[in-house]
């Protein structure tokens, strides 16, 4: 009896610990959650009332609202710049720095340094160099005898394209980060095993380094895209939505829900995260099958 006493007892001091990481993970995201969800199927402003609706305002997302395909589009594109030059130039750069002995540590702190930035003031402070009139980069451009490259960088036809080069250029770091610290776990050992065998710079690459640094890559891709689909603040102080062509699946919820369209704006917010729990899964489940083939697991 004292046994199962004390035993009750050391859990409850154990679960103790926990209780309030466990509250505030309950309060701050669990409801929000469930509550996000329940209003999914009402329409009003959660304010003044609410109206139960069933699965109109999901209809209205997935089958007659025009421009909520529209903003996936935009969020896709950009999505799709940040999983090639972002994360290409990001491994390109950890590759260099890793075999930097001597300056490694400097460019670290270098390339680490937008993402530690607001994305509010890399924003506002973009638009001041991008914007046409008078405008940083094109006066910068007319100065050393390259006027003719000056362009309308936030205009119509190149907005959707400069943002999303934009977006790369402030994320970059983070994947850099995480990309080095993954080819630092492999071990210098394989690699001079591989010089012994007789193995060059690409069949090493091939062979040593690309399949124990898929888990990382896989990783990498999957926060790119779930980062990247919920972009807001930086595109919102660059373009301001720049009347639609800009404007990303987060950027519309925002705006739905400050025209008191609350339900709409969370049904849009959950057919968002269905769509990104979906593709995260699909790509875990690539990212396995690969490595398996290459035999970093057992089959």
């Amino acid at each position: 009896m004292n046994s199962n006493n004390n035993t009750f007892t050391d859990k409850f001091k154990n679960f103790s610990f926990v209780l309030p990481a466990f509250l505030i993970f309950s309060v701050f995201y669990i409801y929000p959650f469930i509550y996000t969800f329940i209003l999914s199927f009402h329409r009003g402003d959660a304010i003044s009332g609410l109206e139960f609706v069933g699965w109109a305002n999901f209809k209205e997302v997935l089958i007659y609202d025009k421009d909520w395909w529209r903003s996936m589009y935009n969020g896709g594109f950009i999505t799709f710049w940040a999983l090639t030059f972002q994360n290409i130039l990001a491994f390109c750069l950890a590759m260099g720095v890793d075999r930097a002995t001597r300056t490694g540590k400097i460019y670290r702190v270098i390339f680490f340094i937008l993402p530690v930035l607001s994305e509010i003031i890399i924003g506002l402070l973009m638009r001041e160099i991008l914007i046409s009139n008078p405008g940083i980069l094109n006066q910068w451009l007319k100065n050393i005898g390259l006027g003719f490259i000056a362009n309308n960088w936030l205009g119509n036809n190149k907005v959707l394209l400069t943002t999303a080069l934009v977006h790369c250029w402030k994320g970059f770091g983070w994947a850099f980060v995480i990309l080095l610290a993954g080819l630092q776990t492999i071990p210098e050992q394989l690699y001079e095993a591989a010089r012994i065998d007789g193995a060059n710079a690409w069949q090493t690459f091939r062979k040593v380094t690309l399949p124990l640094l898929t888990p990382v890559i896989a990783m990498v891709l999957v926060l790119t895209i779930l980062g990247t689909m919920q972009a807001f603040a930086m595109i919102l102080a660059l373009t301001r939505g720049a009347g639609g062509l800009t404007e990303v699946p987060v950027m519309r919820i925002y705006n739905h829900l400050r025209g008191s369209q609350v339900g709409l704006a969370c049904a849009e917010g959950v057919v968002l995260g269905i769509m990104l729990i979906a593709i995260s899964f699909a790509m875990l489940y690539v990212s396995k099958r690969i490595r398996r083939r290459w035999g970093v697991l057992p089959s």
